[in-house]
């Protein structure tokens, strides 16, 4: 191996507890787009005052993202709308891990998930920066987010 050149050691997926900005891309059919960055453990989406992400024209209380005990956000459609893996007409609510890209729809509404890759549980390694479709050995075990999901995040603020 040549001396001016260290070989590179990806590290895992497994960054802090809500690393990686998770966030949420929102187009509306007017063209009108802004991003809502996902800071609480919990999301309500639709039309009701009580609602986290307001969105004109859903169901008052249309869907819920929820920060989970693994570091994972987990989208439940309670109306309909159409998921990556499952389809409006699968039944009542629906409900899938959102990984980078995952895309669903609410009323006129389309939202698109994002998390930098480095934190994004579903690509090994650290994605394409870590040598992804490359020979890859397995990541270690997930680390026990209980202890984090309680402290408040840098970005964060907690009254009280």
């Amino acid at each position: 191996m040549d001396d001016r050149h260290e070989a590179h050691r990806p590290t895992t997926t497994h960054a802090e507890w809500g690393a990686g900005d998770p966030h949420l891309r929102i187009t509306g059919t007017e063209g009108e787009r802004t991003t809502f960055h996902i800071t609480a453990d919990e999301v309500t989406i639709g039309s009701g005052a009580e609602c986290t992400l307001l969105l004109p024209g859903s169901d008052p209380l249309h869907a819920t993202i929820v920060h989970d005990d693994r570091d994972e956000y987990v989208l439940t459609l309670h109306g309909p709308g159409g998921m990556n893996a499952n389809r409006e007409e699968d039944g009542d609510a629906r409900s899938e891990v959102l990984r980078t890209g995952a895309h669903f729809s609410i009323a006129q509404w389309e939202l698109v998930f994002g998390r930098e890759e480095f934190a994004d549980h579903g690509r090994p390694y650290g994605g394409r920066e870590g040598g992804e479709l490359s020979d890859q050995d397995s990541q270690p075990e997930r680390p026990d987010y209980r202890d984090e999901r309680d402290r408040p995040r840098r970005e964060e603020v907690r009254d009280g």
